[in-house]
C-alpha cells in the first residue's frame, strides 16, 4: 500500500455549516413529531480558532539606546499584553527618526511604539501609523511596571482587552485623533494566532490635568468589579504630526513644558531661596552692629554724675625746693663697730 501523505495545514473546509447534534429527551416513548424534534435539537457552534484573521495590525515596540531598566521592563510588559506586537534591537542615537519607517516595513508592521531616551532621565514615546502617518509624540511620566506594582489583579496572557476612553476624547479633535490611534494600536485583532478568545481585562485612557493616564484592570467575573494589574504610565502630549515621525504639525500642546525648562525653574527657585537666606543674614548682621553702637553711647551713663566746683588754674613759675633726704642713723654705728674689729 502506498503511504498516505498529509499536507501541513490541510484541514476540513471551514466554510461548512455547523453540524447539528440531535438529543432526544424521552427515549422510552414513541418518536415525537417533527416540531418536537426541532425543539430538542441543539446546535453546536464551530470552534473560535476556525475564524478568519482579517485585521492584520502589527505593532513594532522598540527603543533607542540609553534607556534605563524601568523603560526596558515597561516595554516587556507592553509586549506581553499585546500579542500582536513585535520586537527589534535598539536604534542608535545618531540615526534619524525616519529610519523607523524602514524598520517597520522590514518587520511587516503598520503601527509603531518607539521609546526615545534623552539625557538618561527623560523618556519620550512616539506612536505612529507607519508609513503614511499620523504620529504623536508624548513625554512619559510616572512609570510603574508590573514587577514593581505587585498588584493582586491578573489576566490570561494573550487575551483580548476592552478599551475604555474618557468622554473628553470626543469633545476635541486632537483627542479624537489620538483615540483612533490608540484603538488601532492597543486593540488585539480578532482571531489573531497568538491571541486567546477571552476578554478579561480593560485598558483605560483617562484625561486629567491635560495628560492621558493609562491603567490596566482585571474584570472579575463574579460581580464585574475591577482590580488593577499594571503597568501604569502618564502621557503628556507634545505634538501631533501629519506624517510618520515628522511632517507638518497638526497640533501643538501650548501647556507643555519641557523637562529642561522644569529643571531650570527648580534650580532658579533654589538659587533664589539661597539668595534670600544670604540677604536675611546680612540684615541680621547690620542690625547687630547698630545695636552695639547704641550700647556704647549709653544715654543713662551720666545720670548719677554731679558737677564739681571749678578750680583756678595754678601755673608754677619757680622750681620746687629739693627734698631733704634723711640718712640712716644706724650706718655710723655699724662703721664704728667694723673699725673696732
Amino acid at each position: 500500500m502506498s503511504a498516505f501523505k498529509r499536507k501541513r495545514g490541510g484541514q476540513a473546509s471551514v466554510n461548512k455549516k455547523a453540524k447539528k447534534a440531535k438529543f432526544v429527551v424521552d427515549k422510552a416513548e414513541a418518536p415525537l413529531e417533527a416540531e418536537q424534534e426541532k425543539k430538542n435539537e441543539v446546535t453546536i457552534p464551530p470552534p473560535v480558532s476556525l475564524g478568519k484573521w482579517t485585521n492584520k495590525e502589527r505593532v513594532l515596540i522598540f527603543s533607542s539606546r540609553g534607556i534605563n531598566f524601568r523603560t526596558r521592563h515597561l516595554m516587556q510588559d507592553l509586549r506581553t499584553l499585546m500579542p500582536h506586537s513585535k520586537a527589534d534591537t535598539k536604534m542608535d542615537r545618531k540615526d534619524k527618526l525616519f529610519i523607523v519607517n524602514e524598520v517597520c516595513e522590514i518587520k511587516n508592521c503598520n503601527k509603531c511604539l518607539f521609546f526615545e531616551a534623552k539625557k538618561k532621565q527623560d523618556l519620550y514615546m512616539w506612536i505612529s501609523n507607519s508609513p503614511h502617518g499620523p504620529s504623536a509624540k508624548f513625554l512619559v511620566q510616572n512609570i510603574h511596571t508590573l514587577a514593581e506594582l505587585k498588584m493582586t489583579g491578573n489576566c490570561l496572557k494573550g487575551s483580548r482587552p476592552l478599551l475604555s476612553f474618557d468622554p473628553k476624547f470626543d469633545k476635541e479633535p486632537h483627542f479624537a485623533l489620538l483615540k483612533e490611534l490608540f484603538i488601532q494600536t492597543f486593540s488585539t485583532p480578532r482571531y489573531h494566532p497568538k491571541s486567546q478568545p477571552f476578554v478579561d481585562h480593560v485598558f483605560t485612557f483617562t484625561i486629567a490635568d491635560n495628560r492621558i493616564w493609562f491603567r490596566n484592570y482585571q474584570i472579575i467575573e463574579e460581580d464585574a468589579s475591577l482590580v488593577e494589574i499594571g503597568p501604569r504610565l502618564v502621557l503628556n502630549l507634545i505634538k501631533i504630526f501629519q506624517g510618520s515621525f515628522g511632517g507638518p504639525t497638526l497640533f501643538e500642546n501650548p501647556e507643555f513644558k519641557s523637562p529642561n525648562m522644569h529643571r531650570r525653574e527648580i534650580r532658579l527657585a533654589a538659587a533664589a531661596r539661597v539668595r534670600e537666606k544670604q540677604m536675611v543674614k546680612e540684615m541680621q548682621k547690620t542690625k547687630r552692629t547698630e545695636a552695639k553702637q547704641e550700647v556704647a553711647k549709653d544715654v543713662t551713663a551720666d545720670v548719677f554724675l554731679t558737677p564739681a566746683e571749678e578750680k583756678a588754674v595754678h601755673i608754677q613759675t619757680e622750681a620746687p625746693a629739693p627734698k631733704v633726704t634723711k640718712k640712716n642713723k644706724h650706718k655710723a654705728f655699724k662703721r664704728q663697730r667694723m673699725a673696732r674689729r
